[in-house]
């Protein structure tokens, strides 16, 4: 099975786990070029920080969804218009 892990600061995961937040962010760099464009995953698990693996409670697991390319500005990029991939986390599909 083909996972996509992504550790996750507090906020963003407790924003996932309660639905208010669809999609996970990573700046457009050649690092994250490499893990998503042309690559398919079966799941994409979403973590806590970076817990124990039989640490359950710091986990989301969720069906890959694929991503989208497109440019946010938001105070983890420092307020300024940054290209990111906008991961789907959620069964919601942004417009």
């Amino acid at each position: 099975m083909r996972t996509l892990t992504l550790p996750l600061k507090a906020e963003y995961f407790n924003a996932i786990k309660d639905g208010s937040k669809i999609e996970e962010f990573r700046e457009r760099t050649e690092y994250w070029e490499k893990r998503l464009e042309g690559r398919e995953y079966d799941r994409v698990v979403l973590t806590l920080g970076y817990p124990k693996a039989d640490d359950h409670r710091r986990r989301i697991d969720v069906p890959w969804r694929g991503y989208r390319k497109i440019t946010i500005t938001h105070p983890h990029f420092g307020n300024i218009p940054t290209d990111v991939y906008a991961i789907r986390v959620s069964e919601i599909v942004p417009e």
